[in-house]
């Protein structure tokens, strides 16, 4: 049997003595135990995207925010539901998005909720999408901004504005793909 001494105890110089095998398992388990997040790395998503457009290719890019909007974003103050994204000056800018300033933390600073903020995208990117937005017609949609590590990401995709019977179309066969599930799921039974 082996004992290891962990920690004295007082002036007295007391020790106390545990089992290696058992005790000492445990107390290693209990350090390497970390927090679980519950929570999802999505702050905001815009739903109307997919409904309003024929989205093709996805990008994903990194934001230049602020201190304050980070601190927002924390606490969930982001609104993405009617952004879009263009391209000026080789440059890429997130344009429509709200972060609302919280109180507290931005007291000092002249917050605007409704700022453009730019992409962070490599040059590549940027002239593949000045190409397909000048030459073919395309826009950029806004879909998601989420937590990737610790910084904010935003999901965009390259798409063409769906017509009002295109919508009428996806209704359609949506309502359709319903039906036959419930009478799959009907006869399995």
């Amino acid at each position: 049997m082996a004992f290891i001494c962990l920690r004295c105890f007082g002036n007295a110089g007391l020790s106390r003595i545990i089992l290696a095998n058992d005790t000492f398992k445990n107390l290693s388990l209990m350090a390497k135990k970390k927090k679980d997040k519950a929570t999802s790395g999505t702050i905001a998503l815009n739903k109307k995207a997919r409904r309003e457009y024929n989205v093709e290719d996805k990008f994903e890019a990194g934001m230049s925010l602020q201190g304050w909007e980070i601190k927002s974003i924390r606490e969930g103050k982001a609104n993405i539901s009617d952004c879009f994204v263009i391209v000026k000056d080789g440059e890429a800018y997130l344009m429509g998005s709200q972060i609302q300033p919280l109180i507290a933390a931005s007291s000092h600073v002249v917050c605007d909720p409704n700022r453009s903020r730019k992409l962070l995208l490599k040059r590549r990117e940027i002239n593949r999408l000045i190409g397909l937005v000048e030459r073919d017609g395309y826009s950029l949609v806004a879909t998601a901004m989420y937590w990737k590590k610790c910084w904010v990401k935003l999901e965009f995709y390259i798409g063409k504005g769906k017509q009002l019977h295109d919508k009428r179309n996806d209704m359609k066969d949506k309502d359709w793909a319903r039906q036959k599930e419930r009478a799959m799921k009907k006869d399995s039974r």
